[in-house]
């Protein structure tokens, strides 16, 4: 199984800040990938510099055997990635039908993913006609992942899904995101290292804006000191 992404020693700049200052990671088709990482570490900058919302100064990033970096954010995302960011970012005054109807590509994206999506998550489809701003912490999270997966995309980069969320919503997201990744590949930014570890094949570990370690999941696991040092997490 290749790989379909491959990121290459990006250096990113938020204004005079060099926030990346060396990260590579691969993510596997077919498979979900973690990202792990203390607050502040350089996690989400890296899936923004993957997407070409922070573009990286330096370095390489590789989609689907094309290099990437440099392209506007539009159309790196047409070549088939989806986006779910840390604030959910979904329209409030839209409802649950309207926000996933604007995330079409081509027309009948939906209609075509919607049974996918609401076996996904059944919540969505009793609550259609509700603004997005009245849904609950967990629904909002879970319309933002659906409304990712309405297009065609190949990849999704999720960010910190579990942020805020009640341990029993936690788990249903687990399951979908489990259930989503037969069908996409995912890069995963998680702070909740137990969810991120029961639902990654592998990770990387990110340091002070560096890729410091990387490999399967089932090996961190073996190694509770490097857990500690890097994400002060016990298992």
């Amino acid at each position: 199984m290749g790989n379909i992404l491959e990121v290459r020693d990006i250096h990113t700049f938020i204004g005079q800040f060099h926030i990346l200052q060396g990260v590579s990671l691969e993510a596997a088709e077919g498979t979900i990938t973690a990202i792990l990482g203390r607050n502040g570490a350089g996690k989400t900058t890296t899936l923004k510099s993957i997407l070409g919302l922070t573009p990286p100064r330096n370095g390489k990033v590789v989609f689907a055997g094309q290099e990437i970096q440099g392209r506007p954010a539009y159309e790196i995302a047409a070549m088939g990635i989806g986006y779910v960011p840390e604030n959910r970012a979904i329209f409030t005054n839209l409802t649950v039908a309207e926000n996933l109807k604007i995330a079409e590509r081509k027309r009948g994206d939906l209609d075509r993913k919607a049974n996918f999506i609401f076996g996904l998550f059944p919540d969505l489809k009793r609550l259609y006609r509700l603004p997005g701003g009245h849904l609950s912490g967990g629904q909002q999270q879970m319309l933002a992942i659906a409304r990712a997966l309405v297009p065609d995309n190949q990849l999704l980069l999720i960010d910190e899904p579990s942020e805020g969320l009640a341990p029993i919503i936690i788990q249903e997201l687990m399951e979908a995101i489990r259930q989503l990744s037969e069908r996409v590949t995912v890069l995963l930014v998680e702070q909740n290292f137990q969810m991120a570890s029961r639902l990654a094949k592998n990770y990387v570990i990110i340091d002070d804006g560096r890729s410091v370690r990387s490999g399967a999941m089932e090996d961190l696991l073996r190694q509770p000191e490097i857990i500690r040092r890097y994400l002060g997490a016990t298992i």
